[in-house]
């Protein structure tokens, strides 16, 4: 059975150190995804704007400075309010947002509490399908049976 984990929250695109614009966004983790997180943001266009990244990296992220390349975070305070920045880079363009703090940390408690770490592979479901993948069949047996060694079900020839 799936579990959703979701979140609305305003986060805020920093367009300079002086100014920045509120963004919704909705936060979603699901137990069939259990390695990512998915952010979307509506930024007032036709189509909202989603990226995925490793929950890992969240979690991290609000302790202390993560990640490297397209995803960084790091956790910092504005005019005295504690708020994650994630730096957000793809070939369209470059974002920073600062969301904050306390909800974030809520909804990654509560995905940690869907999945703990650690638990992820378990949800899906590898384990069971390389034990059927491997498991030996009837022909499998006979083609790894030693061939020179001559058993009561061996026809004698």
């Amino acid at each position: 059975m799936q579990t959703v984990v979701e979140r609305e929250l305003e986060l805020n695109l920093v367009l300079s150190p002086e100014r920045s614009i509120p963004v919704p966004a909705r936060l979603a983790y699901r137990t069939d995804d259990p390695f990512a997180v998915h952010i979307t943001f509506h930024v007032g266009s036709d189509a909202p704007v989603n990226w995925t990244f490793a929950r890992e990296l969240l979690v991290e992220g609000v302790f202390r400075p993560c990640g490297h390349g397209d995803v960084r975070i790091w956790p910092t305070k504005v005019n005295g309010r504690s708020v994650i920045c994630m730096a957000l880079s793809s070939p369209d363009g470059n974002a920073l947002l600062e969301a904050p703090s306390s909800p974030v940390a809520s909804w990654l408690e509560r995905t940690l509490r869907a999945v703990p770490p650690g638990t992820e592979h378990e949800q899906l479901g590898m384990d069971d399908g390389l034990n059927e993948l491997l498991a030996p069949t009837t022909r499998d047996e006979l083609w790894l049976r030693d061939p020179w060694t001559v058993t009561d079900e061996s026809p004698e020839g």
